[in-house]
């Protein structure tokens, strides 16, 4: 691992190596140890972070939840609905029906296409009075 590399986690994820991405621990424990600028890295990640949990976290107040919904409302937006809609249904619905019908349509028209090929093959080996070389070994 480079220190850039180290400096990079570092930031992105504190100065706890337990926080830090499990196939990157290692190599960096490796590096803190061998490198002191890593070690104070890590130091003054931990002061960081020390002040992050120290810090109040905001609470949206339930009157200040009500003015954001009024206002999204006020201006036309609308609650995003959970899961499909009887629209997508319907819509799911004539796919599956226009796939049921191609393939009930390709069945019947290779049916037809097929039963007048095999009526000719028929038709072709009722004539043959006998066998000749050419249609024994083909040529």
């Amino acid at each position: 691992m480079t220190y850039e590399r180290f400096e990079h986690l570092a930031d992105a994820y504190g100065g706890d190596l337990r926080r830090w991405p499990e196939a990157e621990r290692e190599a960096a424990r490796a590096l803190r140890d061998a490198d002191p600028r890593a070690a104070v890295l890590l130091r003054e990640a931990d002061g960081l972070d020390a002040l992050l949990d120290a810090a109040p976290r905001p609470v949206a107040s339930h009157a200040l939840r009500e003015a954001v919904i009024a206002s999204a409302a006020g201006a036309g937006l609308k609650a995003r609905r959970r899961g499909p809609g009887p629209l997508a249904w319907l819509s799911g619905a004539g796919w599956a029906a226009a796939a049921c019908a191609g393939v009930v349509f390709g069945i019947n028209l290779t049916s037809h296409l097929t039963a007048d090929v095999q009526a000719d093959a028929v038709l072709y080996q009722a004539s043959l009075t006998s066998a000749d070389d050419t249609e024994v070994l083909g040529g």
